[in-house]
């Protein structure tokens, strides 16, 4: 009994770490718990005491389920056909709760999360241990099945395309949250001119309605387009609740304390040149507001 308990004990303190990693790997908060529970069943099963590194033999089993996961993911065509906004990590404006700290570490923003659903299952395997937690590639080599230099490839092709892809936020906090209040201000008093004024020309705006409300899920393009969009949003000011998500400035609108949509924006140069908005009831209600409230 005592040696089982040593063992929880080990574990529980590489627990944040663990679910850091299948955050990446996943981009969902209740998939990367399951993923990290799987790790802790297996290895309560099977050891033996010969680990001599528990920290990494976790991490490889951690990534190893989520290899499992998102190819079966594909396997099924669960791989969304349409859009997809990951799961967002939402804290007070005021700070990010600790639970969180370490999830949101690398600056890990939704813009990146949304073009890590792009990468193959093992391009972003390699990419998340090695360019995120500095696996070397000869111990991620055995996970994907291929060479240490056949890893090294994986890992250089998504490092190419979240180069290419995911815009690096301004680091200013508080810059970020004018731009984003001159956005919602805009939008609340119908003011065209101004919300095209703080978006970027090629700015991008994903909405996830999720399953039940598919058809209703969208993608939009470019400052005009999306700045008629924006109007739209006028009539839900009355319930908007200034936010971090992941890290950066957002909002979230909750009706009579019902929560209707997480947004997250990315803001570049003084500009928003992404908003990420989920608004699937399913995985909303995954979402504590508790964390919210004063």
């Amino acid at each position: 009994m005592a040696e089982y308990d040593i063992l929880a004990e080990g574990f529980e303190e590489k627990r944040t770490k663990l679910r850091a990693v299948a955050y990446r790997m996943l981009g969902s908060i209740s998939e990367a718990d399951d993923a990290v529970q799987e790790a802790w069943l297996r290895l309560s099963r099977s050891y033996t005491g010969e680990i001599e590194n528990l920290g990494g033999w976790l991490t490889t089993v951690v990534a190893s389920v989520c290899l499992d996961m998102l190819r079966s993911r594909r396997s099924r065509r669960e791989e969304p056909l349409g859009l997809h906004v990951p799961d967002p990590i939402v804290s007070r404006a005021d700070g990010i709760d600790p639970e969180h700290e370490v999830l949101l570490s690398d600056s890990v923003g939704l813009a990146l999360l949304v073009v890590l659903e792009t990468l193959s299952p093992t391009e972003r395997l390699a990419f998340v241990l090695h360019d995120m937690f500095g696996v070397p590639f000869e111990e991620i080599a055995p996970i994907v099945g291929r060479s240490p230099a056949a890893s090294r490839q994986l890992a250089s092709r998504a490092r190419r395309r979240v180069r290419g892809s995911a815009p690096a936020p301004d680091a200013d906090l508080s810059r970020q949250r004018e731009v984003v209040d001159a956005f919602l201000a805009a939008s609340r008093d119908g003011d065209f001119d101004t919300l095209v004024a703080v978006l970027d020309p090629d700015v991008v705006l994903r909405a996830d309605s999720g399953a039940v409300l598919a058809g209703r899920s969208r993608e939009v393009r470019g400052a005009r387009a999306v700045a008629e969009q924006a109007l739209t949003f006028s009539r839900l000011a009355p319930f908007v609740q200034t936010a971090l998500v992941n890290g950066a400035a957002g909002v979230v609108v909750a009706p009579r304390g019902r929560l209707f949509t997480v947004m997250g924006f990315t803001v570049r140069g003084g500009k928003i040149v992404e908003i990420d908005i989920l608004a699937d009831p399913v995985r909303l209600r995954q979402v504590d507001l508790a964390l919210l409230e004063n």
